[in-house]
Formats: C-alpha cells, structure tokens, sequence
C-alpha cells in the first residue's frame, strides 16, 4: 500500500480513539457533576436556584470540551495539513 493509504488508514483510527476518549471523560465528569448537583439540592433545597445556574454554567464548559474534540477530529480527517507534504 502507499504512503498516502497509510497515512489515511493511521488518521482515520487515530480520529476514532480520539473521539472515544474526548467525549468519554466529558460524559463522565457531566454525569459527575448532576450526581453532585442533584446530592446538593438534596440537602439543601433552599439554594436551588444557585445550584441550578452553577450546574447549567458548568455542563456548558464541559461540553465545551467535547465539541472542541470533535472539531479537532474533524479536521484531521478532512482537512489534514500533513496530507498536502505526502502529496508533494
């Protein structure tokens, strides 16, 4: 096989491993963070308001992070820079 099929078979698994650990840790910690909030409404049911936007504002960054993976993976496997110096 070439270089060029090497290249994008490597990409390809290397974009699947990646988009299985990048949204594999923010499932966790997403899925940590409403136990957390959930077990804080619990005790203290007066504070649900703060609890709330406290939980909303940290499942944003969050899945921040997630999306910032996908796109990285997207242009890997788009878009690569390093494809245009095997073409050379």
């Amino acid at each position: 096989m070439s270089d060029i099929a090497w290249f994008t078979i490597l990409s390809t698994v290397c974009a699947a491993l990646a988009v299985a650990i990048g949204m594999m840790f923010p499932a966790l910690a997403m899925g940590r963070a409403i136990s957390q909030a959930l077990d804080a409404l619990s005790r203290q049911p007066e504070a649900e308001k703060s609890i709330i936007r406290t939980l909303f504002i940290g499942l944003a960054m969050i899945e921040s992070l997630a999306i910032y993976v996908l796109v990285v993976v997207l242009i890997v496997l788009f878009r690569n820079p390093l494809l245009e110096y095997l073409i050379q």
